[in-house]
């Protein structure tokens, strides 16, 4: 299974966002997207979702014995930087009602309750509104969302930044443990994050994606390399 972006563009008035932008994203493997505050990480991501159209080019999902078409997006799970969800229902009645809507999706479906042991809900917190869920907890419903359906490609857009240290390493375990059957890309700008969690890593930069060596996550030259490509007269 392959994501394959062909020539991706998207304007916002006169500011082109992304210029022809490329990539191959392969099943079995954690993408990290690296990218500077504004260089169109989020709007990559809302178009491979579909919350966003682009201008010109085409998002792909190849799959073995399918024939070669764009994507259909309700193959994508996204995990957003700030959580939309619906605050007025308890995490317990969320997490049913998402159950019962993507019924026909799921396999090797656990209780509600199993759920919320893995992304560790503390039972009396399971029956409070989402209004009252912090920050983390909130992503932590998110996640889980994507591991009910198990969709063949995850977003991920700052997911974990919110974590405890505790929380941040189950989860990293656990997108490990999983990364075999998807393609996950995950949007951060932390680099220490990006080498414990990610196989391969892309900049997006000036609107254009660009893959580096995988080496470079085990060189001590890895900062250095991640700034002369970010630096400030490269950044428009």
């Amino acid at each position: 299974m392959k994501l394959i972006l062909e020539n991706i563009e998207k304007s916002f008035g006169e500011k082109k966002v992304l210029k022809n932008s490329s990539f191959i994203f392969e099943k079995g493997k954690i993408y990290g997207l690296l990218g500077r505050n504004g260089a169109g990480k989020t709007t990559l991501f809302n178009c491979i979702s579909g919350d966003l159209s682009y201008d010109h080019g085409k998002v792909v999902l190849f799959e073995e014995g399918q024939s070669n078409e764009e994507i259909n997006y309700s193959k994508v799970g996204y995990v957003f930087s700030e959580p939309v969800l619906p605050e007025f229902l308890t995490g317990y009645e969320f997490l049913k009602f998402y159950i019962d809507i993507n019924k026909d999706k799921i396999t090797n479906l656990l209780t509600i309750n199993e759920y919320f042991d893995i992304i560790k809900i503390n039972e009396e917190d399971r029956y409070r509104l989402i209004k009252g869920y912090s920050h983390g907890m909130k992503n932590k419903i998110q996640m889980v969302c994507f591991l009910i359906t198990r969709p063949p490609v995850i977003l991920l857009d700052e997911p974990l930044t919110s974590f405890d240290v505790v929380v941040a390493l189950e989860i990293k375990n656990l997108l490990k443990k999983i990364k075999t059957d998807h393609i996950i890309i995950f949007s951060t700008h932390i680099l220490q994050l990006a080498t414990d969690l990610c196989d391969e890593l892309v900049v997006l930069n000036n609107g254009v994606l660009e893959e580096l060596d995988s080496e470079l996550l085990k060189s001590p030259e890895f900062e250095e390399k991640i700034m002369e490509i970010l630096k400030e007269e490269n950044y428009v």
